[in-house]
């Protein structure tokens, strides 16, 4: 079953009386449980892109049917409901809560979905044993080093169970040793069934992914099929 089906999307911004096409004519199909990369040069449209699939943004045009709903034409309540119950998202600077220890920083979605106080709790401290800070439930952003605030930020993004996890650039802003780790849980992730969809400009990083989606001038210029 293909989570992400994209048919001729575009996406074009007014800066002034200069239309910038930032996408055109894109086509894409991504199956459940696939482990993919976007790379390409700064301008190429890997945000654009990340933010189609995040129902962060519409297309100009095209159409993008995420698990075969198609979502390129709701307002933003729509999406907003879309955002919170199918996608997960990790991104380069973690966007943690400072005021919130790790728990709450990871329950934050379970709650505008309704979960109740106990479940959500439970919920938070499996998913942050599972990343491996089950020592840290009460520790704030702070007093988190860069790849353990990440590992916050992964299981945010699991909370609500998503049928995708969004990344951009999420060993950015760590080390090699921190890097390594968060790649690690993702690959974790990925080998547990989740749909992964990572813009990096690392090839090292883009090497584990079973497929890479080079972006160029807001196209698709090529893809590499890194195995099954």
């Amino acid at each position: 079953m293909a989570v992400v089906h994209i048919e001729k999307l575009c996406k074009t911004y007014q800066l002034g009386l200069v239309q910038l096409s930032a996408l055109c004519d894109v086509d894409l199909e991504i199956e459940q449980g696939r482990y993919i990369a976007v790379m390409g040069p700064s301008g190429s449209g890997k945000s654009t892109l990340l933010n189609l699939l995040g129902c962060l943004d519409r297309p100009t045009s095209g159409r993008y049917r995420l698990s075969g709903e198609d979502v390129s034409t709701l307002d933003d309540d729509q999406l907003s409901l879309i955002r919170g119950k199918r996608i997960g998202f990790i991104f380069q600077s973690y966007n943690l809560i400072g005021q919130l220890n790790v728990i709450e920083n990871i329950e934050l979605p379970m709650f505008y979905q309704g979960f109740s106080e106990q479940a959500s709790a439970r919920r938070a401290g499996e998913l942050a044993t599972m990343v491996g800070l089950g020592d840290r439930l009460k520790h704030k952003p702070s007093e988190l080093s860069g790849g353990q605030q990440q590992r916050v930020a992964i299981a945010r993004a699991l909370a609500n169970d998503p049928v995708m996890i969004l990344a951009d650039e999420p060993t950015g802003n760590l080390d090699s040793a921190s890097g390594a780790e968060i790649l690690s849980v993702l690959n974790a992730l990925h080998q547990q069934g989740k749909t992964l969809i990572i813009v990096t400009h690392d090839t090292e990083i883009a090497a584990r992914a079973q497929r890479i989606i080079h972006l160029l001038d807001g196209r698709v210029e090529r893809e590499i099929h890194n195995g099954a």
